[in-house]
């Protein structure tokens, strides 16, 4: 007997983490809205979490057992080329959702069928769910309608785990870059925000974990996401925001070289200044920034250690009245 079409599929890649992944699937099976369906994709777990995710006894929840990648973008692709729901939500092992998320969001769009996409705003908690306060948290706004430009500034931000998108548009336009290791995510809402208005839900129904089990680091997060920056250049077409783009490229240009030489790899921050130079050079502010980063790596210890204690004396004598 063919199985019934759920409205809703769920896409979940995990790999370990199973103090996470218990809350994450648990939080999916308190939604309000249960005609769903989540696919998990075991990214080569070990045998406690194949364990657990073995035990799960729902018909609505599938299992892909395979082999370990190390990137969410090729497991969460996978797992999509399984879907069968009219829209597809992602919720990352280690993130929640709140029991009204799917169903504001179902709802909303509904209201609005121009949107074939929709975000929520989203809090960040920590490894034990309690909230993060901190002054560099922004309270991102969560706009609707065409938000490309908005995006491509950081005027707003979209939490991979609060996205509610029509699998039809989906499918039209093609899911994950599988080339990034991170920033996957950013890539293809570029792209949906350049072919479709989105539906905001300026509720916090959707919580970030910050932990530190996450993969990746800070050398592969500039990397990928100047790579992102690269791939909508070649795609704008001469568009009105290509000088945004530009502009964002060199700062992720930037952005790579002081990572590389902040962790020590000096040759690379080179390499990466040579090699932005020709785009860079309209933005001096950025480029700058990073010939010094890199400056100082190639400094000797005894060097570096002189310029911090007379950067500390200066700030102590601009306190002094």
């Amino acid at each position: 007997m063919a199985m019934t079409k759920p409205a809703i599929s769920i896409i979940m890649p995990t790999f370990n983490r199973l103090q996470f992944l218990r809350p994450a699937v648990d939080s999916v099976y308190a939604q309000t809205f249960t005609d769903w369906e989540l696919i998990i994709g075991d990214d080569g777990s070990g045998a406690e979490t194949r364990a657990y995710l073995q035990a799960l006894d729902d018909p609505r929840v599938r299992v892909l057992w395979l082999p370990h990648t190390g990137k969410p973008s090729v497991v969460s692709n996978i797992a999509l080329r399984e879907a069968r729901g009219d829209f597809v939500a992602f919720l990352d092992s280690d993130d929640l959702w709140l029991p009204e998320k799917l169903e504001a969001q179902l709802e909303s769009l509904r209201k609005h069928p121009e949107r074939r996409w929709s975000y929520t705003k989203f809090a960040v908690v920590d490894g034990s769910g309690r909230p993060v306060v901190a002054a560099r948290l922004r309270d991102w706004p969560t706009p609707s309608g065409w938000i490309l430009e908005k995006l491509l500034e950081e005027a707003t931000v979209i939490a991979q785990p609060s996205v509610l998108v029509s699998r039809q548009l989906l499918e039209r336009l093609g899911a994950f870059d599988e080339e990034l290791v991170m920033c996957y995510d950013d890539e293809l809402w570029f792209r949906l925000a350049a072919h479709s208005e989105i539906d905001g839900i300026d509720q916090p129904l959707t919580l970030i974990r910050r932990h530190g089990h996450h993969s990746g680091g800070d050398v592969i997060a500039w990397r990928d996401r100047r790579r992102v920056f690269e791939k909508a250049l070649r795609t704008s077409g001469g568009s009105h925001l290509e000088p945004i783009l530009r502009k964002r490229r060199a700062q992720m240009s930037a952005g790579l070289a002081k990572s590389q030489a902040a962790s020590g790899r000096r040759m690379s921050a080179l390499a990466t200044l040579f090699a932005s130079l020709p785009h860079s050079w309209a933005y001096p502010r950025c480029w700058l920034g990073a010939l010094g980063a890199t400056a100082r790596a190639f400094a000797p210890a005894a060097v570096r250690t002189l310029v911090r204690h007379y950067r500390q004396k200066r700030r102590v004598h601009s306190m002094v009245p």
